[in-house]
C-alpha cells in the first residue's frame, strides 16, 4: 500500500473514534428512577417540591443545603448538595440538576436554575450554582 493511503486510512479511524467520545460522552436528561438504575453521573430536571421545607443551616454546616424536588416523572426525590442555598431558589421555575444517586438520595454537584426574570416575564434568568467541593461524588 501506498504511504498516502494508510495515512488516509488511519486519519478516517481517529475521526471515527472521535466521533464515538463525543457522541458516548454526551448526556441526556434523566429521571430519578433512572439515575438509582445507573448510578453514574446524570442531568436531571424537575421542579422543587415548596410544599416541604428547605434544609439549609449555615451557622452548623455552610455547605450542606438540602430539598426536595419532582422530576419530570412526578417522582419525588430528596437532594443534598454540597454548598451554599442558592439565591431565590423558591422562585425557580425548573431546576437542572447535575450528580448522582446514593441510596435514596441524590447528590447534586452542580444545581441550575431557570428564575422567572424580574426585568421581563417573557424571558428566562438563568443561574449556575456550582458544589463547593471539586472532587467527584463516591
Amino acid at each position: 500500500m501506498k504511504k498516502s493511503s494508510i495515512l488516509l486510512i488511519g486519519i478516517i479511524a481517529v475521526a471515527i473514534a472521535m466521533i464515538l467520545v463525543i457522541y458516548t460522552d454526551s448526556s441526556t436528561y434523566s429521571t430519578f428512577t433512572e439515575a438509582k438504575e445507573k448510578q453514574t453521573e446524570l442531568y436531571v430536571v424537575g421542579v422543587l417540591n415548596k410544599q416541604k421545607d428547605l434544609d439549609y443551616d449555615p451557622v452548623k454546616d455552610a455547605n450542606r443545603f438540602s430539598f426536595f424536588m419532582y422530576d419530570n416523572d412526578s417522582t419525588e426525590c430528596e437532594v443534598i448538595f454540597n454548598g451554599a442555598k442558592p439565591q431565590d431558589i423558591e422562585r425557580s421555575e425548573q431546576i437542572v440538576l447535575t450528580g448522582k444517586m446514593q441510596g435514596g438520595v441524590f447528590h447534586a454537584s452542580k444545581i441550575l436554575m431557570k428564575c422567572p426574570s424580574k426585568y421581563n416575564q417573557d424571558q428566562m434568568e438563568v443561574t449556575e450554582v456550582k458544589s463547593a467541593y471539586n472532587n467527584k461524588i463516591q
